[in-house]
C-alpha cells in the first residue's frame, strides 16, 4: 500500500493535484494510478483533458501553503507514504493529504470515535467524557472526535484527562481554531496528541466542509460511538459513514422524551450496537485489535500507486467503447462495476475514460464508487 519515501518535489505537486478545482479525492487517487507520480500527472494531464481547459494549481501557490504549515510547526502526510494511517487510506475516499499538528503517529494508533450533539445535555457530555477517560487509561485506544462544542470536546477532554492520546479532525485550516473557546485544548492536544486536516491553512469552516471531517473522524477509528443526536444532527452522518466503511457503530441510548436522544436510538432500532460504557465498547472493540481496518469497497483496492497503469493510454479505447460508457452515464449515479460489466471493457480502460470525462467536466463522483453525468 505504501510507497517509499517521496521528494519534496514530488509532494509539492501532490499538494498541486488535490488544489486543482476539478480534482477530488477519488479522481486524484484515479490520477495517481494512471501515471504514476504526480509530477508526471502535471505534465500529462492537459492532453489527458482534452479540449478542456485544465488549470492546475500553480507550484508557486502549493510551495507558500507548504510554507505556512512549517511554519507553524505542522507537517503535511500524502497517501501512500509510509507515515499515512493505513485505516484512513483503506477508506473509499481518503484525503490525499492531510497536514498534521502534533505526533502523526497517534493517527495509526487504533482509535475510538466519540461523536454527538453540539449542544448536549449535561449528562451526555459526562458520560462522553468518562468512556473516553476510561478508553483512554488502559492506552490501548485514540480517542477521535471532530473538535466541535458538546460532545466532541468532552471526549477530547476525557481522554486529556486520563493521560491518554486524543485525535481531533478539524473541518477548517489546521491553523484556524473553531470552535474559538476551544483554544486551550487546541494546544492540549496539540501537545498530547494530534490535530489532522485535509483543508489549506487559512480555511474557515462551512457546512460543506463537516461532512468530509466526519469521514476522517470515523476512517480513523474502529469503531465510532454515538452519545446525543438530534434527528438531523452531523453525528448521524458520521456513522453513516462508519457503517459504509465497515466499522462498528455503537450508541449510547437515551430518554425518548429528549430530541438529542432521537438520532442514537433510531441508530440502535437500525441494528447499531447498545453500549452503556467503556466496558461495553471494549468488548465490542476488542475483536477487532489486530486485525486490519476494514478494505475499501469494490474497484477501490488500488495502491495509491500502480506500477502497471502508466502504460495505459487513452487509446487503448476504441470511440465505441467510449461511446457506450456515455451511454452508460445518466444524472442518476451508476456503479462504476456495473459500467465494466454493461460495456464489456477492462477496469482499467473503464477508469482512464471516466477520468476523462471527470476532467473535461461531464462527469462527477458520488459516494460507493458511482459516477453520474452531468
Amino acid at each position: 500500500m505504501t510507497s517509499p519515501t517521496i521528494s519534496e518535489t514530488e509532494r509539492r505537486d501532490r499538494l498541486r493535484l488535490i488544489r486543482t478545482d476539478t480534482i477530488g479525492p477519488v479522481s486524484w487517487r484515479e490520477i495517481m494510478d494512471h501515471f504514476g507520480t504526480a509530477t508526471e500527472a502535471i505534465a500529462g494531464l492537459p492532453e489527458l483533458a482534452g479540449r478542456k481547459k485544465l488549470n492546475i494549481a500553480s507550484a508557486e501557490n502549493a510551495e507558500d501553503e507548504l510554507d505556512r504549515l512549517a511554519q507553524i510547526g505542522a507537517r503535511v502526510i500524502t497517501l501512500g507514504e509510509p507515515d499515512y494511517p493505513d485505516a484512513l487510506s483503506r477508506i473509499d475516499d481518503p484525503p490525499p493529504v492531510i497536514s498534521v499538528l502534533g505526533n502523526p503517529a497517534h493517527l495509526s494508533q487504533p482509535g475510538i470515535g466519540i461523536v454527538g450533539a453540539r449542544n448536549a445535555s449535561a449528562n451526555g457530555r459526562r458520560i462522553a467524557e468518562t468512556i473516553a477517560r476510561d478508553l483512554a487509561e488502559p492506552g490501548a485506544f485514540a480517542i477521535v472526535s471532530g473538535f466541535a462544542r458538546g460532545i466532541d470536546t468532552a471526549a477530547h477532554q476525557g481522554a486529556l484527562a486520563a493521560d491518554g492520546i486524543t485525535v481531533a479532525a478539524l473541518a477548517g485550516g489546521i491553523d484556524v481554531i473553531y470552535p474559538p473557546e476551544n483554544a486551550a485544548l487546541y494546544e492540549q492536544i496539540r501537545e498530547h496528541g494530534a490535530l489532522a486536516s485535509e483543508m489549506p491553512p487559512g480555511t474557515q469552516p462551512t457546512g460543506r466542509h463537516f461532512p468530509r471531517r466526519n469521514r476522517i473522524v470515523s476512517g480513523l477509528s474502529l469503531a465510532v460511538v454515538v452519545v446525543e443526536a438530534a434527528q438531523r444532527s452531523g453525528s448521524l452522518i458520521t456513522a453513516r459513514l462508519a457503517a459504509e466503511q465497515g466499522r462498528d457503530v455503537l450508541a449510547i441510548p437515551g430518554s425518548p422524551l429528549d430530541p438529542r436522544s432521537y438520532g442514537a436510538n433510531r441508530l440502535i432500532r437500525d441494528g447499531a450496537t447498545l453500549v452503556r460504557d467503556a466496558d461495553d465498547v471494549l468488548e465490542a472493540a476488542r475483536p477487532m485489535l489486530g486485525r486490519p481496518p476494514a478494505a475499501r469497497p469494490s474497484g477501490a483496492e488500488r495502491p495509491a500507486t500502480a506500477p502497471e497503469l502508466p502504460g495505459l493510454s487513452a487509446g487503448s479505447a476504441t470511440p465505441e467503447g467510449r461511446q457506450a460508457i456515455i451511454e452508460c452515464l445518466s444524472p442518476e449515479p451508476v456503479s462504476v462495476d456495473e459500467i465494466v460489466r454493461r460495456c464489456q471493457l477492462t477496469a482499467l480502460v473503464v477508469r482512464t475514460i471516466l477520468l476523462e470525462l471527470e476532467l473535461a467536466g461531464r462527469l462527477e463522483r458520488h459516494p460507493g464508487n458511482r459516477v453520474a453525468a452531468i
